[in-house]
């Protein structure tokens, strides 16, 4: 079975130097990249399916956002926003691209990761070429951005695995139907024994504390950013939406099809969000839009 290279990154912030682990799949010669970047408490190796389907048309590379997974933490968690994430993915697109001329990347992301996307897709001369957002666009429903700052502040911590395994299947219904075995993985890929056998969940709580911080006039503020960065981007754009999202209203995902670079909509049915991509149908759908396969 194809495997992926474990690497890092040497990233930089306002409060001093962090490390940010990526997946490295297919053959590292390639020209054709493909970043895929997770939700807000998610990891790289949820893309796992999706990078074995993909790795013999890319090289696809798969970062654990800084706080996560196997990445550093930040000094000062007031730190993990966008602007820091976005700086991030400019470093490690310097060390994937390793400075040759002409390359472009292609984009995957989701929620979190789709915002990552969208703000560097903005910028001028980035090299992105086609982008793809999953359950995500620049309007932020605050019930919803609470709902998700309450459980990332949650400091749980569970005496077995299969306790938080039921856990992180309790709070992912909204990600529709898997297989017991899918269900099992997208826990195992996020909880981690600590130094008392404890399992817990893999990120830095500070995660929380830009949401706790949010205020109406700050989320109202951030958006009308977001909407001036999404009408600056040129690329192609493919916006996937859960048809029972909570986050991606339809009536904004129709807008984003009608400003900025008009975004292809696809809804996937009794799915919230967001939408996995471990299923070969979904797969299908980014495959037909990066490749026209």
């Amino acid at each position: 079975m194809l495997e992926a290279k474990i690497k890092s990154v040497q990233c930089i912030s306002m409060a001093g130097l962090h490390r940010m682990s990526y997946k490295e799949w297919g053959a590292p010669d390639n020209p054709n990249v493909l970043l895929c970047v997770h939700g807000v408490t998610r990891v790289g190796d949820d893309f796992d399916n999706m990078a074995r389907a993909l790795a013999g048309d890319y090289r696809v590379i798969c970062p654990d956002v800084v706080g996560r997974g196997r990445s550093g933490w930040l000094r000062n968690p007031q730190l993990y926003r966008m602007p820091q994430y976005v700086a991030d993915m400019v470093t490690l697109l310097a060390r994937v691209l390793d400075g040759a001329p002409g390359q472009r990347v292609d984009w995957f992301g989701t929620s979190m990761g789709g915002l990552i996307g969208l703000g560097l897709a903005s910028l001028p001369d980035n090299p992105i070429r086609k982008l793809i957002l999953n359950d995500i666009g620049p309007v932020l429903d605050p019930s919803a951005l609470q709902r998700i700052g309450d459980y990332i502040g949650q400091d749980m911590r569970f005496p077995t695995f299969e306790e938080g395994a039921q856990f992180i299947r309790d709070v992912s219904r909204p990600f529709g139907a898997h297989t017991e075995a899918e269900w099992r993985k997208l826990a195992s890929d996020v909880l981690r024994q600590d130094k008392d056998g404890q399992w817990i969940r893999h990120y830095d709580m500070g995660l929380a504390l830009p949401f706790r911080s949010a205020t109406p006039e700050s989320v109202q503020a951030e958006q009308a950013l977001l909407w001036t960065a999404y009408d600056a981007i040129v690329c192609d754009t493919l916006l996937v939406r859960g048809a029972e999202s909570d986050l991606l209203s339809r009536e904004t995902a129709l807008s984003m099809t009608r400003r900025g670079p008009r975004a292809q909509l696809v809804e996937i049915a009794d799915v919230g969000h967001a939408p996995t991509f471990i299923h070969d149908d979904q797969i299908a759908i980014a495959r037909k839009f990066l490749l026209g396969q």
